[in-house]
This record gives structure tokens, sequence and C-alpha cells, in this order.
């Protein structure tokens, strides 16, 4: 029998979830009402006014940075079954593909979307905006989940950048919810398998505090959204039917840390290059593999002009499995533990 929480403590209720080997833990219930008239007003508060969350759950004692934490708010968008707030160890992106897969699996387990048989779609806000889900269940278990990709374009194409211990590296950035440098792994010395896990990050590492050092980036209508944060490493492009491609991939998000999944942005990211050099058509579908053999198909499904850019329109697929349901005891007393950002949201639970 497990015991209950001491009268008047702290808890938070969380779903534990991976895609692609990408852990997202879920938050379901603890915490207050945030203010603001949108999701993405109410990420900038946790952001500003309450990162104590983020720092309780993805540091010890309670989580490590390799994690993702998805808060689930009520939404704003009267056509969305749920909100939900991204925040990981870089800080508060307003897309994830890896995050959405995993909250909109969530969700349906909570029973926060009812969960039917067969294929049923719903909507999800993120900081982003709207996000359209199809969710396939067969035998009552979440198979797959699609999820709308950002519109993704290609802002750079194939610079070059002197990098100390490196040399001269070659690059292309893509906007895809944050701003990716894309790098060959090939030309790197790199085959993207797991023992090169440590020499991946400390490689992305320098490529991109070269990069920052060097220039920034502007959206075409987020403006400055910051320094260039993410890389992503490409294997060669095989392809596996008419319509259909695989290729190796990883990355690579704050110093010492290479996602486990391919990740869904990256994968856009991909879509948007591979557009871009004229390598696919709407309807194609690339499969990114990532160092632990994990995958996400991202679908090409269309172009539009934004300005100078072509957009390109995409998927993402993949599959989240659930870990644990858990209460954990935020107890402010442990030394380990920072309230100072966090206790004015927290709702008291009494045992």
């Amino acid at each position: 029998m497990n015991p209950s929480p001491a009268p008047g403590a702290l808890t938070l209720r969380l779903m534990d979830t991976h895609a692609g080997g990408d852990v997202s833990r879920i938050v379901l219930g603890g915490i207050d009402p945030l203010p603001g008239d949108t999701v993405r007003e109410q990420m900038h508060y946790l952001r500003d006014d309450a990162d104590g969350l983020r720092k309780l759950l993805l540091f010890e004692p309670h989580g490590v940075p390799e994690m993702s934490v998805d808060l689930i708010v009520p939404a704003t968008d009267p056509e969305a079954a749920a909100g939900y707030i991204i925040m990981e160890v870089m800080g508060y992106p307003i897309y994830s593909g890896s995050n959405t897969i995993c909250t909109a699996t969530a969700v349906l387990e909570a029973g926060i979307v009812p969960k039917r048989e067969g294929v049923q779609h719903f909507t999800l806000e993120a900081p982003a905006g709207r996000v359209k889900i199809e969710a396939r269940v067969e035998n009552g278990v979440v198979e797959a989940i699609t999820c709308e990709g950002l519109p993704s374009y290609i802002d750079t194409y194939r610079a070059t950048i002197h990098v100390p211990t490196l040399g001269e590296v070659t690059y292309s950035v893509a906007y895809s919810g944050g701003f990716y440098a894309l790098v060959d792994a090939t030309e790197l010395g790199f085959s993207l398998v797991r023992e090169e896990e440590r020499a991946l990050a400390d490689c992305a590492h320098r490529i991109v505090e070269a990069i920052q050092a060097e220039r920034g980036f502007s959206h075409y209508t987020l403006g400055d959204v910051g320094p260039l944060p993410f890389l992503h490493f490409m294997g060669p492009v095989e392809q596996v039917a008419d319509d259909f491609y695989r290729s190796r991939s990883t990355t690579y998000v704050h110093p010492g840390v290479i996602c486990r999944s391919t990740t869904g942005t990256g994968t856009s990211a991909r879509l948007a290059l591979m557009n871009h050099e004229g390598r696919i058509r709407p309807g194609d579908r690339l499969e990114t593999v990532s160092l632990r053999e994990t995958g996400f198909i991202g679908t090409f499904t269309g172009t539009h002009r934004e300005g100078p850019h072509t957009v390109v329109e995409n998927t993402i697929t993949g599959k989240a499995f659930v870990l644990a349901h858990s209460d954990i005891v935020v107890n402010c007393d442990d030394p380990l533990v920072e309230c100072s950002g966090l206790h004015h949201i927290l709702s008291a639970r009494h045992g």
C-alpha cells in the first residue's frame, strides 16, 4: 500500500512518456491556472515568473536535462481540446514534434480526449498555435500520432564557417520551430552510431558556438528568436521506394545533450532542405533514424510562399509509449529543491 502524502503536501500528478527515446514528462495536475489570454502568453508567464517548474522537473533530484516537460493547460482556442506548454533544458520552445506526439498520447490515455478505436482527429493548442492531430488506436493502444509540423524553410544554403579544431565546416540553416544548423555527418567523419554520441555533442557544440558568434537569424514573422540553438547531423539519404526515403540523423539541443529521437522539428528541417534541393515532391515521405534505431516519418504535404521564402508544409508521425504514472512530492525544505520560482503556482493537495 502506497503511503499518502503528508497533510498539506504539494504534489504534481505526472505521466512519463517517450517518443523515439526522448522522455516527455506530462504534468496533468498540481499547477494553478496561469495568467494569459493564450497558451503562448501563459508560456511567457512560466518563462518569466515561474521558471521553477521547469527546473524542478528537469534537474536533480527529480529529473535529468535530457528530458522534456509538457504542462497541460486549458485551451484558449475554442477548437482545441487542450493546451500544452513545452519546457526543455534550453528553455521554452514554441513547438516540438516529439513533445506533441507524447502530449497527444497522454491526453488520450488520461481521458482528456476520449480514446476511440480506429482513426480519430482532434486539435491541441501549442504556444506556436493550433496543431491538428490524427491518432490511430488499435485494441485500445495508441499506435501512431500524426501531427502538423511547423511550416519550415531554408534561411541559409551551404554557407561555410571556420570552427576551431574542425576547420572549414559547410552548413545550411532551416527554421522548423527553431533555427537549425544542418550539417553532413559524413563530411565530418561520423557514421551516426550510438558510440559516437559524446563526440557528436562536442562537435555540434563547437559548430553552434562558432555560428552564434558570427551571426544571428530572424524569422519572417517572429523576428529575432534568439541565437541559433540546434544542430542536426544528416546521414546519407537512401531511396526506399518511389515516394519514400530514409536517412540516419541526430539532433544536438544543448551542451552535452543529443536527443534520443531524431526530433520532429529536425525532420521538418530535413524536408525543407530536400525540397530546396529539388529532391522530393509533395506526398513524399522521409524516415529519419536515430542513434538508437528509432524513427519518425516526415511527410512533405506542399509549399507556399512567405515573402522571399518557399515554406514547406509537413506532418510528423511517430509513436509514444507510457512509462509511468506518478505523483511527485514537492518538498521546499529539501536543499536540492528551489521553490522561489515555483511555490506561487503550486496547488495544495491535502492527504
